[in-house]
């Protein structure tokens, strides 16, 4: 999740569509967050790890 929206983000700034750059920081925020409460050990969606 936060590769994909790190890729948004890129498209949207190069291209200038803003709804891309708006959906690629969601993502990336989100997917950021997934993975740091994974590598602290909390349990993600039932999971030990968040790949």
């Amino acid at each position: 999740m936060l590769l994909i929206g790190i890729i948004l983000l890129v498209i949207g700034f190069v291209t200038g569509v803003s709804i891309l750059w708006t959906i690629g920081l969601i993502l990336a925020v989100v997917g950021a967050i997934l993975w740091i409460m994974g590598a602290a050990g909390h349990a993600v969606a039932g999971r030990r790890h968040y790949w």
